[in-house]
């Protein structure tokens, strides 16, 4: 992002740095590891839209709430749209973008980590299934092939542009 000046400023932990940080991971919690933003997100993907729903859904302070929505337009993973009921303001609309809905993939992950590792004695709370069907998926990786890969059978490899 750039600031006034046109000089790089990278804004991640809610602290400003003068370079964006090579490791792509980093960069992306900068965006999305804030508290709020994957609730934030999981309200989106289940239709929120408003401000205001997003607000008394989650619980999340107006000013905390406003903070993460304007990162997370900044950054192009959802996007305002300008809709106005009869009689009141132009308000905004929060939509994800195809950016945005890409995360799914990590929210779906992130679920089924918690389902298997921090189990609820009532339960998921959402289950995971092929669309029109009852049948459950689940996150995993796929090599081109389109084969399934179990987690112990791959490596992640540091490539040139790794920051060690």
């Amino acid at each position: 992002m750039l600031n006034m000046k046109g000089q790089l400023r990278w804004y991640g932990g809610g602290v400003a740095k003068t370079q964006e940080p090579s490791c792509s991971i980093e960069r992306s919690l900068g965006v999305l590891g804030e508290r709020w933003t994957f609730l934030i997100l999981r309200e989106a993907f289940l239709g929120v839209t408003r401000f205001a729903e997003f607000r008394d859904r989650l619980g999340v302070a107006p000013d905390v709430l406003s903070g993460r929505l304007a990162t997370l337009v900044a950054h192009g993973v959802m996007e305002r749209e300008p809709y106005q009921e009869q009689g009141a303001r132009s308000r905004s609309a929060y939509l994800l973008t195809p950016a945005g809905r890409e995360l799914l993939l990590i929210l779906s992950a992130l679920q089924q980590w918690g389902d298997e590792h921090l189990p609820r004695a009532e339960g998921p709370t959402m289950l995971r299934r092929v669309k029109g069907t009852d049948s459950p998926v689940h996150v995993g990786y796929v090599d081109e092939a389109g084969r399934e890969v179990g987690a112990g059978d791959f490596v992640m490899v540091p490539a040139d542009g790794y920051p060690g």
